[in-house]
C-alpha cells in the first residue's frame, strides 16, 4: 500500500438531472449537482442554521447511463468515488479550477414510487436492498476487461 488515501463518501439529493456527454468509440460522462447539508443550532441565538456544499458528480459509461436513467432533480443517492481537481481556461484565457467526485460506486436511495420509474434489471442492478435501494459498483480501470 502506498499509505495515500483519496476517498470521498457522500449522502445527498441531486440538484439537477444528469447531463450526458458521449465520445466517439462508445464511451460516455455524466455529470450532475449533488447538495450535501450541515444543520446546528447557533448557542448565542438558538437559530437553527443550515449550510449547503455543492459537489460536482462525475460517473462514467454504464454508471452513467443507469444514472441518467434512473436519477431525477432532488432523488437522495449515495456517491462514493475520488476527489479530482482540474484546471482549465475559460473564454479570456484565465486559468480556472474545478473540484469534481469521480464517482466509483453509487446507491440510489429515493424508493422507487417517489422518485423516477426505476425499474428492476439485472443489467442495471448488482444488488438490492430491502429498502428498494439500488447499488452499482462502477468498474475500475483494473478489472474493466474481467470476463465475470
Amino acid at each position: 500500500m502506498s499509505g495515500t488515501l483519496n476517498k470521498v463518501m457522500l449522502i445527498g439529493h441531486t440538484g439537477d438531472d444528469v447531463k450526458m456527454h458521449y465520445f466517439e468509440g462508445g464511451g460516455s460522462i455524466g455529470r450532475f449537482p449533488l447538495a450535501t447539508n450541515e444543520s446546528y443550532t447557533n448557542r448565542t441565538t438558538g437559530e437553527r442554521v443550515v449550510n449547503t456544499e455543492w459537489h460536482t458528480i462525475v460517473v462514467r459509461n454504464k454508471g452513467a447511463e443507469i444514472c441518467e436513467k434512473y436519477l431525477k432533480k432532488g432523488d437522495k443517492v449515495y456517491i462514493e468515488g475520488r476527489i479530482k481537481n482540474r484546471k482549465w481556461q475559460d473564454d479570456q484565457g484565465n486559468d480556472r479550477y474545478s473540484t469534481e467526485i469521480q464517482c466509483t460506486d453509487f446507491t440510489f436511495l429515493t424508493p422507487k414510487n417517489e422518485g423516477g420509474d426505476m425499474q428492476s434489471s439485472s443489467e442495471t442492478q448488482s444488488l438490492q436492498k430491502p429498502a428498494q435501494q439500488q447499488h452499482v459498483q462502477q468498474p475500475t480501470e483494473e478489472n474493466d476487461d474481467l470476463p465475470f
